[in-house]
């Protein structure tokens, strides 16, 4: 079952996904550079990585360590 993908719906969705991309990075430059709560850095990382946009929004939220 293939679904077409036109022009107009590839330009709504192109957006979201380099939004979510580019807060995934971040975080995971953030987790690089910082200390972080709860749990251990490289389940963070796996956070990040697999919860999509939510992970990271979960992780600026409780992981990093305020100063």
């Amino acid at each position: 079952m293939n679904l077409p993908i036109n022009n107009q719906t590839l330009m709504m969705i192109l957006p979201l996904v380099l939004v979510q991309l580019l807060l995934m990075v971040l975080c995971l430059v953030i987790l690089y550079k910082d200390q972080v709560n709860y749990l251990p850095k490289w389940l963070w990382a796996i956070i990040i990585i697999l919860g999509e946009l939510i992970g990271p929004i979960i992780f600026l939220i409780f992981g990093r360590k305020k100063d």
